[in-house]
């Protein structure tokens, strides 16, 4: 236990200057309440800001809530009050009541607190975080060699509350008169196993979580928060949460935290008009209801920026992803009526202040943490999100590629006899692909609100719905750029995403279809994480070369990736068409032997069963797609295969001496003969192109 005395606790000139300067990038370490001694006696050190107030005491447990027994001290300047409790214990829970200029008593959770009661409670709790004993070294230590944008980046994304419940019959909050009756929470330590196994099993590199931070409504998600320093108290407590990280940094796994810097919820014992005026808020979020941030007060982007080294620091994230970026980057995000329009000193509608912060976070991240990545939700053509500060970006690693997600859905949602014209859809993200670094995202927000789950988007009957469901993942994983999916998609659940009741596995062990289409995501994982070339170059344009984007025809898009050894090098042929192509000609990247090393027809994945397993193939001179070599395979229906590169061909037996006088030799003198011309590209025969495939391959 990390027991320091009052007095190391107590803030100086310097902690006031950066705390109002926003650059107390440590604030956490004396604001809040921490473990302490005075004389002797052991209690709690208690710092709180809060100017232009009359009074700040602090109540609990330990004085039975009593207003009057224990007042805090204000700061000669900044407005941080502060002050020893004796006899608080590790545990107790606790208020600050502030006394406003206008005589109001406020009864507020601690800011900084590190712990807070269980909602529907709405106290703080005493903790010390001091003690744990990590068991990460040699997780960290590869970190920080490794090149993060050359690295497998594939993300389960999880809200730990819903992938799986307990049998018990009780809601989340234990109360059994609840609307919801699906089974109590897992715990931290019950994640630690379960969820961890689960993702290395799928071959997953990555978890990441909705926040995780304390807030009072289970239908937020997480996304209104009011303890940003206190993992949830649903599933455990601080010091299990890391337990949480740990076990997925010893299982090679790494965790992304999704933090909330765009706004607050209103809940009175919150942020919200701390001291009875507008302190942390600037205004009122026109769409959510929640407040935005004032980040023209450096007191905010300390307490925030503090808030993101502290989660980085203190719980050994991996990467933290900004929500609601693009609500901070513009004045007028959800503002439609014209005359509530807000416009800066230049008369555009960009918030520098937002701007300054966001570059200020990964600036400061950069800075003490640099193997930890940074990746933005932002869901509009922003320029320059991944590209650093002093070149006019915003200096996050990754940026989710929202249009293509919505591009890609709406393909995949059209019906077969009319995708065709909807083509394009599919190819325009290789126009812009490489403009940022993006991560694909078929995330949370795609399965709820009626928008349905990714299955029930697929047209057709139910082999062609899992079919869908297949090509999808193929596609996704085979483009360039890093992947994300959220719980549910693996083992494609019809319904949409409940979080109040845990995701239906209970189907993989009961239908063969979502067993299949578990297996093969598992399969797709475990294939990402062996190629070098599906992630080496990710994020630069020699990593993704067409064969052909614009066979609109047959619904087919072919195309190669390139890692950093051209031996890696994998060929992706995509039929997004229900009829399969059994003399199918796929020009190469260069000339041997290839083999088809996945397929999502395959029969052990649902498929019917159109693949080419077993064959060697070996390049032709035959001119296809551009491409001098060519090979012709059997394409299945509604499905994607890769082939891998299986060797050169051997070299060709050296001409005869000349003078020699054997067949075929050229005598001396003679004139050698004219290369022939090179074949005009030339298109497919009937068979391969468009002809209807025998019935019983038909789906």
């Amino acid at each position: 236990m990390d027991i320091r005395s009052s007095a190391d606790l107590a803030l100086t000139s310097d902690d006031l200057f950066l705390l109002a300067k926003g650059e107390w990038y440590r604030s956490y370490e004396k604001l809040g309440a921490h473990p302490a001694t005075s004389d002797g006696v052991a209690g709690y050190q208690f710092a709180v800001w809060a100017p232009d107030v009359r009074s700040v005491r602090v109540i609990g447990d330990f004085n039975d809530w009593d207003i009057e027994k224990n007042y805090l001290s204000c700061s000669e300047n900044g407005g941080v009050w502060s002050g020893f409790v004796a006899g608080v214990s590790a545990g107790d829970l606790y208020k600050y009541v502030v006394e406003t200029r206008y005589g109001d008593l406020l009864y507020k959770a601690d800011p900084y607190a590190f712990y807070a009661e269980c909602p529907p409670g709405t106290a703080s709790r005493t903790t010390d975080l001091s003690g744990y004993a990590w068991k990460d070294a040699g997780y960290l230590a590869k970190r920080a060699k490794r090149d993060m944008m050359k690295s497998p980046l594939n993300i389960f994304e999880v809200h730990l509350g819903s992938w799986r419940r307990h049998d018990d019959g009780l809601a989340g909050n234990g109360d059994p008169d609840s609307d919801d009756h699906a089974g109590s929470y897992l715990t931290y330590d019950e994640l630690s196993d379960e969820l961890v196994g689960y993702v290395r099993r799928m071959g997953y590199s990555h978890i990441e979580v909705l926040p995780v931070m304390e807030h009072p409504f289970d239908g937020s998600w997480g996304y209104q928060v009011t303890g940003y320093f206190a993992p949830t108290s649903r599933y455990g407590e601080a010091k299990q949460f890391k337990h949480f990280v740990d076990a997925c940094h010893q299982a090679g796994i790494g965790v992304i935290l999704d933090w909330v810097p765009g706004g607050f919820c209103r809940d009175e014992h919150g942020l919200v008009h701390f001291n009875g005026d507008k302190l942390y808020e600037k205004e009122e979020h026109p769409n959510w209801g929640t407040f935005k941030f004032d980040l023209d007060r450096g007191e905010v982007r300390s307490f925030l920026i503090s808030n993101l080294l502290y989660w980085v620091g203190e719980y050994h994230a991996d990467g933290i992803r900004m929500d609601g970026v693009t609500s901070m980057l513009y004045l007028n995000f959800g503002v439609d009526d014209p005359r509530q329009k807000k416009f800066n000193d230049k008369g555009t509608e960009e918030d520098f202040a937002s701007i300054r912060f966001i570059q200020q976070c990964n600036d400061t991240i950069g800075k003490y943490y640099p193997d930890v990545m940074m990746i933005a939700e932002e869901s509009t053509a922003w320029p320059l999100v991944t590209y650093p500060p002093q070149d006019g970006g915003l200096g996050f690693h990754l940026k989710w590629d929202m249009g293509w997600m919505n591009d890609t859905l709406h393909y995949m949602q059209t019906d077969f006899p009319w995708r065709p014209g909807n083509h394009k859809l599919l190819t325009f993200s290789a126009m812009y692909q490489f403009n940022e670094n993006f991560v694909l995202p078929l995330s949370h927000d795609e399965v709820v609100h009626g928008k349905c789950s990714l299955i029930t988007r697929q047209p057709g009957d139910n082999w062609r719905q899992f079919a869908g469901m297949r090509t999808l993942a193929l596609y996704q994983m085979s483009h360039a750029g890093a992947k994300l999916n959220f719980m549910g998609n693996e083992i494609a659940q019809f319904i949409e995403w409940r979080y109040y009741e845990g995701i239906q596995y209970f189907l993989a062990d009961q239908y063969e279809t979502h067993a299949h289409q578990q297996t093969f995501v598992a399969a797709l994982n475990h294939f990402y994480n062996e190629h070098p070339a599906l992630w080496q170059r990710a994020y630069t344009p020699d990593g993704f070369e067409w064969i052909d984007a614009d066979n609109s025809e047959q619904s087919v898009i072919s195309f190669v990736r390139h890692g950093d050894d051209p031996a890696d090098d994998v060929v992706i042929l995509i039929n997004f068409d229900v009829n399969p192509r059994e003399q199918f000609r796929v020009g190469l990247p260069k000339p041997g032997y290839w083999v088809e090393s996945l397929n999502s027809d395959d029969l052990r994945y649902g498929g019917s069963g159109v693949t080419n397993e077993g064959v060697r193939f070996k390049s032709e001179e035959e001119p296809w797609n551009l491409r001098d070599q060519s090979i012709e395979l059997r394409l299945p229906p509604l499905a994607g295969l890769i082939l891998t590169y299986a060797g050169p061909l051997p070299k060709k037996k050296a001409p005869a001496r000349k003078g020699s006088t054997k067949r075929g030799s050229v005598a001396k003198g003679a004139a050698p003969a004219k290369a022939p011309a090179k074949t005009p590209h030339k298109k497919a025969p009937a068979k391969a192109r468009g002809r209807k495939a025998p019935s019983k391959a038909s789906r």
